[in-house]
Parts: C-alpha cells; sequence; structure tokens
C-alpha cells in the first residue's frame, strides 16, 4: 500500500537537479497519469535541459504505433501490466535517445475494465541502458479520498520518487 505521508509531490524538483548533476535525460510515457509526470518535471525551471519528451499513451493504438508496445504484449498481458509498463518505458527511451525512460499504465478510476484487477493498480516501468523494470503498486487511498486524481497524483510522484532512485544506482 502506497502511504500518502510518506510521498513528496516536490519531487520534480529533485529529479530535474539530480538529472542536471549527473549530466542524464528523461523522457516519459504515461497512460493513466495522463501527461501528470511531464507536468510535475516541466513545472521545474531547467527542466528543458534534462527532459526529451513526454507521450501521453492513452489507447493501445498509441501503444502500438507511437511506442512501438507489441501486439501481442497487449493481447497476452492487457495494457495494465508490467510487460506494457518495461515496453513503454524502453520505447520511449530509445525513441527519445534519452538515459531514462519512464512509464505509467493503470487503472486511476472509477472502474478497471478487467472484472479480475480494482482501481489503483498501476505499473511503474523505469528503463535504463543497464537494465529495465516494472513496479506494481495498489494504491489504497487510506490516507485521502479514494478518487481517479488522487490515484494519479500518487502514481506520478511515486513513478518521478522511483526514477531518482534508479538514476542514484546509475
Amino acid at each position: 500500500m502506497v502511504n500518502i505521508k510518506n510521498l513528496n509531490f516536490n519531487y520534480g524538483k529533485k529529479l530535474v537537479q539530480l538529472l542536471h548533476e549527473k549530466n542524464l535525460k528523461i523522457a516519459t510515457a504515461e497512460s493513466c497519469t495522463g501527461g501528470l509526470i511531464s507536468k510535475m518535471i516541466t513545472d521545474v525551471s531547467g527542466a528543458s535541459n534534462v527532459f526529451e519528451c513526454g507521450i501521453c499513451s492513452y489507447s493501445d493504438r498509441i501503444k502500438e504505433n507511437l511506442l512501438n508496445v507489441h501486439c501481442s504484449t497487449l493481447k497476452k498481458y492487457s495494457a495494465v501490466s508490467s510487460q506494457v509498463a518495461i515496453e513503454m518505458a524502453e520505447n520511449v527511451r530509445k525513441i527519445s535517445n534519452a538515459d531514462i525512460g519512464l512509464s505509467t499504465t493503470g487503472y486511476a478510476g472509477p472502474f478497471a475494465t478487467s472484472k479480475n484487477e480494482k482501481v489503483g493498480l498501476v505499473y511503474i516501468g523505469i528503463s535504463t541502458k543497464k537494465s529495465s523494470k516494472a513496479i506494481k503498486l495498489n494504491i489504497k487511498t487510506k490516507y485521502i479520498n479514494s478518487t481517479r486524481n488522487n490515484t494519479r497524483k500518487i502514481a506520478s510522484a511515486k513513478a518521478i520518487f522511483l526514477s531518482i532512485n534508479a538514476i542514484r544506482e546509475l
């Protein structure tokens, strides 16, 4: 469970500073967060030196045609899966020639499209030249009202936090 008390919604500034220090660039591919991660990064002065692009790939068609997510991956695992999150992150990194690719896919609500899944299920993909991985979140909004917007905010803050950690590991 994600604890809202442990999240800092000013992570964008920390991320941009760290990218500057390490001379790295990042690109995002967002589905359930709908561009919020890109906004959190570009709200910071100087982000243009470290932010390559943000692709809001809400539909499977755009995931396939723009981000080159394999149709077979989408069919086998669904758009809300670790496999799709990884492909999104890897491909946005490659397309943009960035050092880090960051992606999100999930169910922000108010409904999940799969009967087997619940609102608040989010996968965050992180890709560097060294490795790619996905982190599964089950965002239960125990500490705040359960809303679509809050789910998106929590997922975005957590994605940026995980990016900061990934950069520190490079």
